[in-house]
């Protein structure tokens, strides 16, 4: 027979095992459950590469949640194993900074878009290659907001990126108009009337020499949110390059949505296609000044 003090210590063992036992959504400390997706079926991004330990996307990700006290994180690149509906009883936000196909269940994702998510409470954090994932699932990219084409705007790249609204909680960090070296997104699948733009590429800002797609449209939006359901959705493009995840301006963002999905501070995110519009229009005129080469 085992003794009172090896079956605690194998009790404590299972209870540090992620995925073995489930822990409460509503924590009695208050705090946060969040679900940090990081698996790649496609590329594979050196923010969410693992190589001794847990990868800087997610070491930046967890120590936030210990600096600010308003959540904990679990990492997971194993949807088969965590992304069912069992386990996301546990979590009030999934974040995902993933690439292609994850092997999610068709019943746990039914799940996640239909019951999971729409509750109140509960958020979406996409970050991104978030919108480099299940490009041909259509609940996947309706609800993240657009689906990936290309970056003509690479890495070393030094952009310019315009915040519409500076006053806005979620994107007060950044200032009006800033610049920073990342990787941007272009996509398919913007749907300007389900969605509330905060920040968009800045073309006069931004000269490169590569071709640039503009078949689904001159704008480049950076950063949006939307509500789905009585749940919240945010987006925000940049985390590409590592040092993403050490910008105060970049994690202070992730902190105010985090805020605004729990229902901590108020922010609009009834859909502005006019703004939207009004960046085609001056996205579309920016980019025929600089004399941009189009990707054929």
């Amino acid at each position: 027979m085992l003794s009172r003090r090896l079956l605690l210590a194998v009790a404590a063992g299972l209870c540090l095992a992620p995925g073995l036992f489930s822990h409460p959504a509503q924590a009695a400390d208050g705090k946060t459950r969040i679900l940090f997706v990081t698996q790649s079926v496609g590329f594979k991004h050196g923010s969410v590469n693992r190589k001794t330990g847990l990868a800087p996307a997610e070491v930046a990700l967890t120590q936030l949640g210990e600096k600010t006290g308003l959540f904990t994180v679990h990492c997971t690149q194993d949807c088969a194993a965590d992304f069912t509906k069992e386990n996301l009883q546990n979590y009030e936000i999934v974040a995902f900074y993933t690439t292609g196909n994850l092997p999610i269940a068709d019943a746990d994702k039914d799940y996640f878009f239909k019951e999971w998510l729409p509750q109140k409470g509960h958020g979406v954090l996409g970050f991104h290659s978030a919108l480099d994932t299940f490009h041909e699932y259509e609940p996947y990219w309706d609800m993240i907001g657009g689906t990936f084409i290309g970056h003509p705007w690479g890495s070393g790249t030094k952009v310019g990126l315009t915040n519409l609204e500076p006053d806005n909680p979620l994107t007060k960090s950044f200032g009006k108009d800033f610049q920073l070296k990342e990787e941007i997104y272009m996509y398919r699948h913007w749907q300007p009337e389900k969605v509330h733009l905060l920040m968009c590429l800045d073309y006069s800002k931004s000269p490169i020499s590569n071709e640039i797609n503009v078949s689904y449209g001159y704008l480049v939006p950076v950063c949006w949110i939307k509500n789905y359901g009585e749940g919240k959705v945010y987006v925000n493009n940049l985390g590409h390059n590592e040092t993403s995840w050490t910008n105060p301006a970049y994690l202070d963002s992730i902190t105010e949505a985090v805020k605004w999905i729990r229902g901590d501070i108020k922010v609009d995110a009834t859909p502005n296609p006019q703004v939207s519009a009004a960046q085609e229009t001056k996205a579309k005129a920016d980019f025929e000044a600089g004399n941009f080469k189009t990707k054929k």
